[in-house]
């Protein structure tokens, strides 16, 4: 079978999860596959995605076996791999369009598979727990199909599934965008992580502050830290809670036409079930041997009374009539944690406290709310206004004449032009930056494996069809993206331009001297 005849179904996108350990003999092999979408597709063609995947993967091992595939292009489809468990496979197939617009960065693409992966560890476990608490895999298929379902809806705008685009080459997923706050400001809020996490008295609590979609302050790790940043902004924050309220953060769309259908449908939200899972079988929709929480759900979180935010995702206490308290599992620590959030006007207050150190479940729970208020409303309230008056609104971090992307890899952490600002670019400019980010993944991707461990400095630049400068720089783990639309005629002119940015917003960071 040819690569470019699979996915030739209506859908424009395909993503199937897939365990190599299962389906192994004949007549299993439908049982390696772990999810599907979409999953009204024949068994036949969903069994050909996966074990043409399965066969790309089996033989670029021979060659590298501790790098197996990672793409294919095919004439008229993107293959993107990710092993994001040991023998599990992520694989998203996306159809190559006609349009000139249709144009994707893999790296991109493959960030979606990892911030699926990572959501959904932070809710549910690994999938090989799963599988092996339930070998049968009913179990896992039964969490992995509302969960991707209800993440998907993020990439709605209208009937249509929109995949990150060329469009979105100055936006990076997976990492946090800071809130700049000065050293006064700074020290209200170290008092303010004090007071939270010694709410639950001995136990070892941590904690997020966010200000607006703006991450403030964080006591997790970077991984951590940017799974919970990405809930938050996708569920918690006032920008969130305010349905249809524009965000400049990547993680939601605005009213913005810029991305490209990736040719998939959905039904409105009303009839999830029929059209997202199909007729077909293999999808657990309407299995009630499991109970599934559903974290991404829209629409489930609220702002309470007492100012903590409350949902009934996790289900209802029967004997306190109460909503029970959402619990996440850290990576890095590998604990289960309840997750108790507050939200005073744009501040909200992530506190999160060991399963382990609340005896009376949510009895206890509810004795650290009220410490929590009792100890910081009045701190709450200052940190608030300080930060509110040294903000400077949704274009606090717009550079005229610059339109840019740095990112520190080493902690996770980005920062990009205003969206609004973006948009100004012209098409040409966009294409330019997106060819110079797919040869700077693959430049980064080979010296991954040639030097392990060893960033690698690099510049690129190129020249858009309008005369426009993109250009790259790579120093010591930070990146730097740039377009100038109006940087003379030279090189040394945008090359200049991107020195003085560097010495001064970044501290002299991406300067050759």
């Amino acid at each position: 079978m040819g690569l470019s005849s699979i996915g030739t179904a209506t859908e424009g996108m395909q993503l199937c999860i897939f365990d190599l350990r299962r389906g192994q003999h004949e007549g299993q092999e439908l049982d390696k596959i772990l999810y599907f979408f979409p999953p009204d597709l024949p068994f036949s063609t969903q069994l050909s995605v996966v074990g043409l995947s399965e066969g790309l993967i089996t033989f670029t091992r021979i060659f590298s076996p501790e790098a197996a595939c990672e793409v294919i292009e095919a004439e008229r489809h993107s293959h993107v791999f990710y092993e994001a468990e040991p023998d599990i496979w992520m694989v998203m197939i996306v159809e190559k369009s006609k349009e000139p617009e249709a144009i994707w960065r893999i790296d991109a693409l493959r960030e979606v598979l990892k911030e699926i992966h990572s959501l959904f560890i932070m809710f549910h476990g690994s999938i090989r727990a799963l599988l092996d608490k339930e070998p049968g895999g009913g179990l896992t298929r039964a969490h992995l199909y509302p969960f991707i379902m209800d993440y998907l809806r993020d990439f709605l705008v209208g009937k249509k599934l929109l995949l990150p685009s060329f469009c979105d080459c100055l936006k990076e997923r997976r990492t946090v965008q800071m809130l700049t706050v000065g050293r006064e400001a700074a020290i209200e809020v170290q008092t303010l992580v004090r007071l939270l996490e010694s709410s639950a008295g001995n136990a070892q609590c941590s904690s997020l502050i966010l200000f607006q979609d703006l991450l403030v302050s964080t006591t997790l790790s970077p991984e951590d830290t940017v799974n919970l940043f990405t809930y938050a902004v996708l569920r918690l924050t006032p920008l969130a809670l305010s349905s249809g309220a524009r965000s400049w953060s990547y993680l939601r769309k605005g009213n913005t036409s810029s991305h490209v259908t990736a040719g998939s449908t959905l039904a409105p939200s009303g009839s999830v079930s029929e059209q997202f899972y199909g007729s077909q079988d293999t999808s657990p929709a309407g299995d009630n041997r499991y109970c599934v929480v559903r974290p991404l759900q829209h629409d489930k979180w609220s702002k309470g009374k007492d100012g903590f935010l409350i949902t009934d995702i996790w289900g209802v206490d029967a004997g306190r009539s109460d909503v029970t308290t959402p619990i996440v599992w850290l990576q890095h620590t590998e604990e289960r944690m309840y997750l108790c959030a507050y939200q005073y006007k744009s501040l909200t207050l992530i506190l999160l406290i060991p399963l382990s150190s609340i005896l009376n479940g949510e009895q206890g729970v509810s004795t650290v709310k009220q410490q929590l208020l009792e100890n910081a409303s009045l701190k709450i309230l200052k940190v608030e206004e300080k930060l509110s008056k040294g903000w400077g609104g949704e274009n606090a971090y717009h550079v005229s004449g610059y339109r840019y992307l740095i990112v520190d890899g080493n902690r996770d952490i980005s920062r990009a032009s205003p969206p609004a600002k973006v948009t100004t670019l012209t098409k040409e400019s966009f294409l330019a930056l997106n060819r110079l980010r797919e040869e700077v993944d693959a430049e980064k991707s080979q010296s991954k494996w040639d030097n392990p461990g060893r960033d690698k400095d690099l510049e690129v630049s190129i020249r858009a069809k309008n005369n426009a400068w993109a250009i790259a720089r790579i120093i010591g783990g930070k990146e730097l993206y740039m377009v100038l639309e109006k940087a003379n005629e030279t090189l040394l002119y945008a090359s200049d331009a991107v020195e003085k940015f560097s010495n001064r917003y970044c501290s002299g960071a991406f300067s050759l001297d």
